[in-house]
């Protein structure tokens, strides 16, 4: 990959107005950060067959049942509502001229692209019974170039193409990255119902011969950003790349880089330096920080040799920068204290999949509303529409991967190979501030005294450094730490005195960090020595608390009597973190009740417990 000689052209104050504005969208994009103007959305109502396993079913199955994508099939919301174990599903729909023509097909765009959101566990695609591609990963995107198998010169106004979809999705297997999917037919412990196959945004997008497939925001410093490039088709040669960046909320043009791109490269840098109009004082109003949430506009245009446009997207970035210095966890090169809640992602009716849009949008709205500047997004790599309302409205987020629960060749493959795809995907995103590949050594239970599965989390740890070196790792959040570069504990003590005496001072911290943990766990393992690095309890609270009708299944880490009695419980638990002289955030358990934990702040449905201003006095302090 090379990085382009770009020259700072004359500044154009004016968005291209055929683009969508990346930082005031809907929030219905699939793929918030680069949007075109089409895309078609096949969620609705799909064919479903889970009762068989027959080939004969890739050209389209006989008495399908009807099921509502994203949704899986263990939902309410999915219309089929069967909880029990489905190894294998099949689904099924048309793809008319109508769907091509909403995602934008014709002349300048003639080649057609089918994306998936996620499909878990390994999916199998055929149009009219022709093989188009497979992909193994159950929480990451994927795509195909289908143009050939739509064949849309001969697809007229009558004539439908079958998609035929195919996943398997072993509950046993525990190779497979999982997160809280339970492997038990009946939910148990920590862990929940499954999601099963297609539970994100299946859509349609048509774009030119030779188009922008990927792009990645990477902030270098507070006052330059790179921008990596990936283009996908045929090229012609002699292409140039335009970048723009404008600051929507000021209306003030920040930057126009334009590049010749090489006549065979097809993933290449472009630098782009953000300069203000502006003195320097006021270089800091545009960061990204919770309370100030600012997104950057930029388009993207690629031209060919006679200065016609050939593809044009729109996105956003923030500038932000984010590290530790020593004890202390840094944003924008200042102090930051992360007030965290962990957040399942989990929906009573649609499980891992949101319930709607406009409900990703309220999640982030709520975690804020309680008082807490990020979320930790726990066994769950969560839609990218989630990602976008934190990057929007300013919360702090933990990027996380769903585990596995063995540690297998085979193991290591599957979730070093999700957890990449992941990082790539999510990387641009400013809201994301660390990244966690694991936690609780799940997947590496003998990572105290087993040298190889220390050195799979160390190198974990590592290749996430080494696709993105701008945030920081924890290489196995809550104890027994190889390599992390802040160091997490998980301790749910609920008596807030006892609390505030393990985390009180700086001898309390070398007693902790340097020894045996909370779950007789030790903190350091694999020869990790205490560096000094930032220390966060980013799993604490899980207080019990059923204010409506009881579970009898239901359960925390401790149990409250009343409403009253469960406040003072969190305050007093917040009141130990306030005291303490050296961390530096909390994360606590959880933000709502999720079926047999009924230790949210919320109830399932989202509903607070308490008055919300109470909670946010007990999180807060004020």
């Amino acid at each position: 990959m090379s990085t382009l000689a770009g020259t700072v052209a004359a500044p154009n104050s004016t968005p291209d107005p055929s683009l969508p504005l990346a930082s005031q969208q809907d929030g219905s994009y699939p793929r918030p950060q680069m949007l075109r103007t089409h895309w078609a959305d096949l969620d609705g109502t799909w064919s479903f067959r889970n009762d068989g396993d027959d080939p004969a079913w890739r050209a389209g199955f006989p008495d399908p049942r009807d099921i509502v994508v994203p949704f899986p099939p263990e939902s309410v919301a999915s219309g089929i509502d069967e909880p029990g174990f489905h190894p294998v599903v099949w689904y099924s729909r048309s793809l008319t001229r109508a769907d091509l023509d909403a995602a934008g097909f014709g002349e300048r765009a003639p080649r057609l692209v089918l994306h998936f959101g996620a499909v878990d566990h390994r999916a199998t695609v055929w149009i009219d019974g022709a093989l188009i591609g497979t992909h193994e990963g159950g929480h990451t995107p994927f795509s195909f170039d289908v143009t050939e198998a739509l064949a849309p010169g001969a697809t007229g106004d009558d004539v439908a193409h079958t998609l035929v979809v195919r996943a398997e999705d072993d509950p046993h297997d525990l190779t497979q990255p999982r997160g809280k999917q339970d492997w038990h037919e009946e939910p148990h412990a920590i862990w929940y119902r499954r999601t099963t196959g297609i539970w994100q945004t299946v859509w349609l997008e048509a774009v030119p011969p030779v188009s922008v497939g990927y792009l990645r925001w990477t902030n270098l410093d507070q006052a330059t950003v790179r921008l990596t490039v990936r283009l996908t088709g045929t090229r012609a040669g002699g292409e140039r790349l335009r970048v723009e960046a404008h600051w929507h909320e000021r209306d003030e043009h920040l930057a126009t880089v334009e590049s010749t791109i090489g006549d065979t490269a097809t993933e290449f840098d472009v630098v782009v330096p953000i300069s203000r109009q502006a003195n320097g004082q006021a270089q800091d109003e545009l960061f990204w920080t919770p309370d100030t949430p600012r997104l950057v506009d930029a388009t993207v245009t690629l031209v060919d040799r006679d200065g016609s446009r050939v593809d044009a997207v729109s996105s956003y970035f923030g500038v932000r920068t984010v590290g530790v210095d020593g004890p202390t966890f840094l944003l924008n090169g200042r102090p930051q204290h992360v007030r965290s809640v962990l957040n399942q992602g989990y929906w009573p009716d649609s499980h891992l999949a949101a319930p709607s849009r406009a409900a990703l949008r309220r999640e982030v709205e709520l975690i804020k509303e309680l008082g807490f500047n990020a979320a930790r997004n726990h066994q769950k790599i969560e839609d990218p529409r989630f990602l976008y309302w934190a990057d929007r409205l300013g919360l702090m987020v933990w990027g996380e991967v769903a585990g596995a629960y063995e540690f297998s060749p085979r193991a290591v493959h599957r979730l070093m190979a999700e957890w990449m795809d992941a990082v790539e995907r999510d990387a641009s995103h400013p809201s994301i501030v660390t990244w966690v590949p694991v936690n609780e050594s799940w997947g590496v239970q003998e990572i105290r005294t087993n040298a190889a599965q220390q050195a799979y989390a160390r190198a974990l740890a590592d290749v996430t450094r080494a696709l993105d070196p701008t945030r920081p790792v924890v290489s196995n959040d809550g104890w027994e730490h190889p390599s992390s570069d802040i160091i997490t504990i998980h301790d749910y003590e609920g008596d807030g005195e006892r609390l505030a005496k393990t985390y009180a001072d700086d001898a309390a911290r070398t007693a902790l960090v340097g020894g045996i943990g909370p779950a007789d766990r030790r903190v350091l393992v694999g020869g990790a020595v205490d560096r000094g690095q930032p220390v966060m309890l980013t799993e604490f609270g899980g207080v019990n608390y059923q204010p409506g009708t009881q579970r009898e299944d239901g359960w925390g880490y401790t149990s409250a009597s009343d409403g009253d009695d469960w406040v003072q419980r969190i305050t007093a638990l917040y009141d130990a973190i306030r005291a303490s002289s050296f961390l530096v955030g909390s994360c606590y358990t959880q933000l709502t009740d999720t079926m047999q934990e009924t230790n949210g702040l919320l109830n399932a449905d989202r509903s607070p417990k308490v008055p919300i201003e109470q909670i946010r006095r007990a999180v807060t302090g004020h």
